[in-house]
């Protein structure tokens, strides 16, 4: 066994909590994961982890380990990263976790060509809207709506997304189109209960004034595209992220509430783990999303 070997192995069972998820993080099988963890106990002649038929504890030695080998396996991998520079392509798996909506509309069309200007690279795109453990579930870099409250985590704002209203031509003929922010009051308003908001729905007129309205709505929904199909079917108006509707603002089939008027705005962040070395898969990945999505 390589002792580099033997500490991505350690620390992979540390921060994913068990052999089984530490085997599927490093591609090895659960014997290896275990024989890898043993050769570096017996090398030190201590107990890394107390280990019974339930559950895997790590023992003082292993924080000890675990705490001292984490930054030296970053500064080998800054070592490799900085003598190879840009003669060398980052290779390896990159694993990513991204909220459904936005990674099967925005970010799926985009990955191939990631992967043209990085030929050694391979993608695992993992679609969740839950909040994950990065560290448990082996994810390389978190893209996500919104900002995170962990000092353990480092957030890079990548853009901006707005949120507008939007209804269908035909509830809006019905229901006449609100004319200021008031109007929407009087409206069946659809409600995305992802928003912590509920129905009170802030508003900016063009001449910055904020309003908080308190909407009347009968359905809600917790997906920004189940809010699009419910207005869409003249359910009535809805808040929802801009990159959602183009299509249909495009072709008319949802038609934009108070043009001019602002309303929610959430950043795009990619996360990462708070560690002095970021790998070169994870910059690259970073700096071709903010390239790629600026003005967009």
């Amino acid at each position: 066994m390589d002792t580099l070997d033997g500490m991505k192995t350690v620390i992979a069972v540390v921060e994913t909590g068990s052999f089984t998820a530490a085997s599927e993080r490093l591609g090895l099988s659960k014997a290896l994961v275990s024989k890898y963890v043993g050769e570096v106990e017996c090398s030190l002649g201590v107990r890394l982890f107390n280990r019974s038929t339930r559950r895997l504890a790590l023992t003082e030695a292993g924080r000890s380990y675990y705490d001292q080998a984490l930054p030296l396996l970053d500064e080998f991998s800054a070592l490799v990263d900085n003598v190879s520079g840009d003669q060398s392509s980052p290779r390896g798996l990159l694993r990513i976790s991204v909220p459904v909506a936005f990674g099967e509309m925005e970010l799926s069309p985009v990955v191939p060509k990631f992967l043209k200007l990085y030929p050694d690279l391979q993608i695992d795109l993992q679609l969740s809207d839950r909040m994950i453990d990065m560290l448990e579930e082996g994810i390389d870099v978190v893209i996500r709506i919104g900002g995170v409250d962990d000092s353990n985590l480092i957030a890079k704002h990548i853009k901006d997304l707005p949120l507008i209203l939007c209804a269908s031509p035909d509830y809006l003929e019905e229901h006449t189109s609100p004319t200021n922010a008031n109007c929407i009051a009087k409206h069946n308003c659809i409600i995305d209960s992802n928003f912590r908001i509920g129905k009170q729905w802030p508003i900016v007129s063009p001449d910055g004034e904020t309003s908080s309205i308190e909407v009347q709505s009968r359905v809600a929904a917790n997906s920004p595209r189940a809010v699009k199909e419910i207005a869409l079917a003249s359910g009535g108006i809805g808040m929802i992220p801009k990159f959602i509707v183009e299509k249909e603002l495009a072709d008319g089939t949802l038609v934009e509430v108070l043009p001019g008027y602002r309303t929610l705005e959430f950043g795009l962040f990619a996360i990462y783990p708070h560690r002095r070395y970021l790998p070169r898969k994870v910059r690259c990945f970073i700096d071709f999303l903010v390239e790629e999505l600026e003005g967009s």
